[in-house]
Order: structure tokens, then sequence, then C-alpha cells
């Protein structure tokens, strides 16, 4: 763990608007704008209403200070200023058939990963939307569906605790980067590497029309802390179900053997409970 203290200008400093703008955008990128808030209450919400006034695909928009930030199930938190990582992309997937945007939030996870690591953390991703530091979350993935005046599209956000300390998170077994011993975690930086990752992801994804076989599922199951591992399963209904995780589907459900069966699960709340013999 990491002695540098929470308050260090290295760490929390303010987003560098200008060298994420020349870092990303120019004529010939994906990237389309980036628009950089002091703070916000969640930047996904911001981005969904810039979506539906007419932004493009390829806006990301990030906050020093995001004040209400969104999980699944509805979930909220408040992280201090210039501690995190808050990030939303818009995508427009139209060449994809609907059953495969189930992708999004894997690969927007991989790019998660790859940014933690790039800070020198051997960050995993927990089945469907967590970055995990052995089984301690560093981070988490919303993916948010949004109609745009030229069709449907997609609000990709990603969560990444920089050096906000255990205390300042109301999240039980929560980490962070600096927490976890990172000797470069800079949020600009972090922000920069995140959306390198993502536009490499994507566009491979989009090239392959969707298709997992293209690289993105091999990619996910690589830096998977779920598959092998004993799971329970809390559905949305309140049961539940046990087993091992063995893989994903085609459209990235999580298949779960119990007995002598496989169960794809779509949606739910997944607990690692033991490594898997």
């Amino acid at each position: 763990m990491s002695d540098l203290p929470p308050d260090s200008p290295l760490v929390r400093r303010p987003l560098d608007a200008d060298a994420l703008e020349q870092a990303l955008v120019s004529p010939t990128s994906w990237w389309r704008e980036v628009r950089v808030v002091p703070e916000t209450a969640s930047t996904n919400a911001d981005l969904a209403a810039l979506a539906r006034a007419g932004a493009p695909e390829g806006t990301l928009l990030t906050t020093d200070h995001q004040t209400a930030g969104r999980g699944r199930l509805d979930r909220s938190w408040e992280m201090p200023p210039d501690s995190a990582v808050a990030v939303s992309v818009l995508v427009h997937p139209r060449n994809i058939e609907g059953h495969r945007w189930t992708w999004l939030p894997l690969l927007t996870g991989l790019a998660a990963a790859a940014a933690a690591r790039q800070a020198g953390i051997k960050a995993m991703l927990k089945w469907p939307n967590d970055l995990v530091v052995e089984d301690r979350k560093l981070g988490g993935i919303l993916v948010e569906r949004v109609d745009t005046p030229t069709g449907p599209a997609a609000v990709v956000g990603c969560g990444i605790n920089v050096s906000v300390t255990p205390e300042e998170i109301d999240v039980p077994n929560a980490t962070s980067l600096t927490h976890e011993g990172s000797p470069t975690a800079e949020r600009t930086g972090l922000v920069s590497e995140f959306a390198r990752a993502f536009e490499a992801l994507y566009s491979a994804w989009i090239k392959a029309a969707g298709d997992p076989q293209a690289g993105v599922r091999d990619s996910y199951e690589r830096v998977s802390a779920t598959l092998g591992r004993e799971v329970s399963v809390l559905y949305p209904d309140g049961s539940t179900l046990e087993g091992t995780a063995v893989g994903l589907d085609d459209s990235g459900r999580l298949q779960v053997r119990h007995g002598d069966e496989v169960t794809a699960i779509s949606a739910g709340d997944v607990t690692h409970l033991r490594t898997s013999a």
C-alpha cells in the first residue's frame, strides 16, 4: 500500500482540459469533442442530455468532482474533488445488432483495466461491470441507452478511484490506485489512457460488426476475476443461484455451471465465493 498523502498535489490536481483536447481530438481522430467540467451530479446524465440535443459520436465528458455518480441498481456515491476519474463517452453503434450491445460495458471495462495497468496496478474485471484488485473495488462501469435525433445511441460511463482513501468511500471493500501503491496515478493521464484504449477496442468491435470472436471476448477472459470462480448470483427478483463461472456466451452473458446444467446470466449481482478447484 502507498504512504502517499491523499491530498498530495501530484494526485489531487484538476484535470488539464487543454492536454486532453490535444491528446485526443484532431481532424483525423475518432474523438470529436472533449468537455471538462469542474463539477456535476453525473457525467452520464449530462452526456445523455447532450446526446438528445444532437452531440456527435466521439464526445467525451469528464469532471473534477462528481457529486451523485450512479451505478447499477441506481446506487449512487460522491467522491472528494480531484480524487477520481469520472468519464462518459457517447457512441452510436448503429451497425451492431441489439443483442450485441451487451458487450459495451465489457469492452469499456477492458479500457478501464488498461488505464489502471498503465498506472502500475494489475486490475481485473468482475462481471459484469466492476474493476477490482483482488476483489477490492477500484471502479465501475455504467452503460445507458439514449434516443437521439439520429437514432439510438449509448452513453458509456466509467469511474476509477484514483487517490480517494477507504475512509472517504462509503462502499465496503473499496480501494484506489494510490492506496494500492500506484506510482503514476495522475487523473489527466488516466482519462487519456482510458480514451485511447476505448477507441481501439470500440473501433475493432465495430469493424467486426459486434462479433465477440473478433477479440473482445478473449481479451475480457484474460483479465476476468470471475471466470473459474465459485459464485453466487442474486437475481433482481431476489432468487439466487450458486455455481462455477465457466465462460461468456455470444451476448456477453455470464455462464454459470451448477450441477449438470449451465445457465446464462444476463442480469444480477455476482458475489465471488472462492476459487474453483
